[in-house]
């Protein structure tokens, strides 16, 4: 390729356009079976990929053009201005963009502000654990606050009771695409001038008062896995207004170095021989000058490719998964289940593209969780629990340095009694009606 971006072929060259029409028409082609309730498993969470879909990798697989490329650069300036941000940054997953922002924020480049090892971050431990692991990695110390039962997002009271002298930022995940009290917590993060991470990998699609998920904090996180509202298979994205911010994380995801000249460019700064950083001596080529200990955490062109076909079809996706839930809420609600079951409410002011339904069985309910839900999945249908449950009761966990305020009687509740459901684009009506009549008929036979 001789060190520049290959050009790709015309999108009207004949046998481009046939190797194109011919892999959508393979994918097109395929059947799938109908649901047979009680023998189609329904999946808690999964992808919805068509030919289009395949289309696009098999058109990055031709540009042979394997790392960041033309569809990366597409899909980063269309998912920011999706989620309503100005900037976003691709890489590797969902927990490789969580850790990408919060390194971020531990640059020398942010002189007094940046966070410093010691430095106390507030988060919750009832959740997925890479929203908290970049904390550790980064020698800070996680401050874990109890959440609410209803919306499973943190307890503003008890966060503000949180803060320290030593506090530096708030880091929350936006619990199964159920956006926390983002009012609150951005108050309390201007009150005290803290730095706020939105992780928004179960959230993409949810709104807070109108305004989307993300844009909130000084920078956000997005997860492109299957379970989430759109794939690129693997993939994550850092975004945010700040383009200082989003040039440290360019920084830590493409090795460290300081250099901010895309693959198969140069001299872009127009200074490439004229840098002198560090005790480099003057002139060292800024190509290979490094700012921070960063990584390598960037996608292939074939993901971005998926993933710009996939936001193509987000908003549809997004209008599935709201009706999902409230049609299960409905039905749950109508079998009386609420009885023994708290069920999930949307935080005051939100609108969230749901990524589970989760139940919580009441404390006075006889209903046994283990049982209860090793009896739905014989029966097809898929469950998972609200992630690590209690964080600091996971092995992982037992040797790291972190403290809670005051106590996690809500989350512990969570770790015991709570596991969630299906609400994504493949369920539907009839999978949901069976959902909803197997969980009120596993329910009747435990309390019988």
């Amino acid at each position: 390729m001789n060190g520049k971006v290959v050009s790709p072929a015309s999108p009207t060259d004949p046998s481009r356009r046939e190797i194109l029409d011919l892999a959508r028409a393979y994918f097109d082609n395929q059947q799938k079976a109908a649901f047979e309730p009680g023998k189609t498993y329904i999946p808690s969470s999964g992808k919805i990929v068509d030919g289009g879909d395949l289309s696009h990798l098999v058109d990055a697989a031709l540009d042979m053009w394997l790392t960041h490329g033309r569809f990366a650069e597409n899909f980063e300036e269309r998912i920011a201005k999706v989620v309503g941000l100005k900037r976003a940054r691709l890489t590797v997953s969902g927990s490789a963009a969580n850790l990408l922002a919060f390194s971020a924020l531990t640059s020398w480049k942010l002189r007094s502000r940046r966070i410093e090892p010691g430095s106390e971050v507030l988060a919750v431990a009832a959740g997925f654990p890479t929203t908290v692991t970049p904390i550790i990695q980064n020698g800070c110390v996680p401050v874990f606050v109890d959440v609410d039962l209803e919306t499973a997002n943190v307890d503003v009271e008890r966060l503000a009771a949180a803060v320290t002298p030593k506090t530096r930022a708030i880091m929350l995940a936006h619990t199964l695409g159920n956006p926390f009290n983002l009012d609150a917590v951005s108050e309390l993060a201007k009150q005290h001038n803290l730095f706020l991470i939105e992780d928004c990998c179960d959230a993409l699609g949810s709104t807070y008062r109108g305004q989307g998920v993300g844009t909130f904090g000084d920078i956000a996180t997005l997860s492109f896995y299957p379970a989430h509202q759109i794939t690129m298979g693997e993939g994550g994205a850092v975004l945010s207004d700040r383009p200082s911010l989003i040039k440290i994380v360019e920084s830590f995801r493409d090795w460290g170095r300081d250099c901010w000249c895309p693959p198969g460019q140069e001299n872009t700064c127009s200074k490439r021989f004229d840098w002198q950083l560090g005790d480099l001596p003057e002139g060292y080529d800024h190509k290979y000058i490094y700012s921070h200990i960063g990584y390598n955490m960037k996608v292939t062109d074939m993901q971005a490719a998926l993933g710009v076909s996939q936001l193509g079809k987000l908003d549809d996706f997004v209008a599935r998964r709201k009706h999902n839930f409230a049609e299960l809420h409905r039905l749950l609600t109508a079998a009386g289940l609420e009885e023994h079951f708290i069920l999930p409410r949307a935080t005051e002011g939100a609108d969230p593209c749901w990524f589970g339904f989760l139940l919580t069985i009441r404390d006075e309910s006889p209903l046994d969780r283990r049982a209860l839900i090793i009896e739905l999945e014989k029966r097809g249908i898929g469950t998972r629990l609200l992630f690590g449950g209690n964080l600091t009761r996971q092995p992982a966990f037992r040797d790291v340095t972190y403290r809670i305020s005051g106590e996690l009687t809500n989350t512990d509740t969570i770790m015991s009694n709570s596991f969630w459901i299906g609400v994504w684009p493949g369920i539907g009506d009839a999978e949901r009606t069976y959902m909803a009549e197997t969980l009120a008929d596993v329910t009747g036979s435990q309390i019988r």
